[in-house]
């Protein structure tokens, strides 16, 4: 398992969209849409980042609705969550659809973050056909 997207929640997405783009020479994995888009390194070393369009400023960064959460993708979700379970990690109360590929756990200190099924074998983070973040409950 690795860290596969760190997701950051945000008010200005079109100004953080170019600054990140620009900061970290990333690309968009796919146009963004709907206020969610992750950019990816075209190199393929490192971790994506995804930006996700605050809808309720009054809302951002509330305990409710964290502003960063790490998305770790595996190719064995529901063994990870075990073991996740097992080292101290708690599921998060959520609603999941059928064709929802995370599941949100939280750390020992509340912390939520999701565990993504990764469907492809390469090895690169930005073809994982995912949108962790969208239907989240948190």
């Amino acid at each position: 398992m690795k860290i596969g997207s760190i997701v950051i929640r945000c008010r200005k997405f079109d100004k953080m969209l170019a600054f990140w783009q620009e900061a970290l020479h990333y690309i968009p994995r796919e146009p963004a849409k709907n206020g969610w888009v992750v950019l990816r390194d075209p190199e393929g070393r490192s971790p994506n980042v995804s930006l996700d369009k605050a809808p309720d400023e009054k809302r951002l960064g509330s305990t409710r609705r964290p502003r960063l959460h790490l998305d770790l993708y595996t190719h064995n979700q529901e063994g990870e969550v075990k073991r996740l379970l097992k080292i101290g990690a708690t599921r998060h109360p959520q609603t999941y659809e059928p064709e929802d590929d995370f599941r949100v756990l939280e750390d020992p200190d509340g912390n939520l973050f999701c565990v993504v099924q990764t469907w492809q074998v390469d090895k690169d983070p930005a073809h994982v056909d995912s949108d962790p973040t969208s239907k989240l409950g948190f």
